[in-house]
């Protein structure tokens, strides 16, 4: 069984993606520096621990913003929340071919890496098949990818409503194969590689089918500001909402550092209840 697919087992999880934008920086009263952002995601991690939540999804980019100083923010940031036994997803959305997506694989999943998280999220837009050096290294690492499948910006919906040669959406394509790509690794069980599907969108408008892909994870970005609802969890994802990691970020961490523990306690008994409903 893989991590994730354990991490699954008691059906749908709360993420908290750790976004430092820099109006939340100063609402919770720190610079927008390297050393802030080192704080900010230290603080929501603990807030992350001590709320029973555990997976936390920092936003590259917000560090790498800051240059090397923010990298090294963010290797701490990792480690810390890793050491504190969160599984981490790198949100990063690296996408390349050959030696140079061995290469993003090996800066985000190696063990022992100074930038080692649990996951890593993934574009397949040069092919799915380009992948396949980031497949190989998480599975050896027995680490997880989440590949961009159907997201919410307005921009995806002409590219990934796009109809391929076979007839399908490029996003319903995408969705297929990782699933046969979960069945090669895990036969009949839930895979290490998962998809990323916008809490906001209905799939089956991009063509995605979820309940055709039973061994793919699904990370779902939007609940909260952007306006999907954890309550609606089930009605959303349907059968699939087992395997949902369900990400909130400015809906938890406008709440500020003193009362983000108590947020999140309160959207994941809102989880609770929308994957029971």
């Amino acid at each position: 069984m893989s991590a994730l697919a354990g991490l699954l087992s008691d059906g749908a999880v709360l993420c908290l993606g750790i976004d430092p934008h820099a109006p939340l920086l100063d609402a919770w009263g720190l610079d927008d520096t390297a050393d802030g952002l080192r704080e900010f995601g230290l603080r929501a991690a603990e807030s992350a621990r001590d709320a029973g939540i555990r997976v936390v999804k920092p936003q590259v980019a917000f560090f790498e913003r800051h240059g090397s100083a923010g990298i090294a923010a963010l290797e701490d940031v990792i480690a810390a929340s890793r050491a504190a036994g969160l599984w981490v997803i790198a949100d990063a959305k690296r996408g390349d071919i050959g030696s140079t997506m061995a290469g993003y694989a090996d800066a985000w999943l190696r063990a022992g890496g100074p930038l080692e998280a649990d996951a890593l999220t993934v574009s397949p837009y040069l092919g799915l098949g380009s992948l396949r050096p980031a497949v190989a290294a998480a599975v050896a690492a027995g680490k997880s990818l989440f590949v961009l499948a159907a997201t919410s910006n307005p921009e995806a919906a002409s590219v990934q409503n796009a109809i391929d040669a076979a007839g399908a959406s490029v996003a319903g394509g995408i969705l297929q194969g990782v699933d046969a790509l979960n069945a090669e690794l895990a036969r009949d069980a839930i895979g290490p590689i998962g998809v990323v599907v916008g809490a906001t969108i209905r799939p089956e408008a991009l063509g995605v089918d979820l309940s055709a892909a039973p061994r793919t994870p699904i990370l779902a970005p939007g609940f909260g500001a952007q306006g999907a609802r954890l309550a609606d969890l089930r009605a959303g994802f349907g059968e699939a909402s087992d395997r949902v990691v369900a990400n909130v970020s400015r809906e938890a961490l406008a709440a500020g550092p003193v009362g983000l523990r108590v947020r999140l306690l309160e959207l994941a008994d809102e989880l609770a209840a929308g994957a029971a409903a």
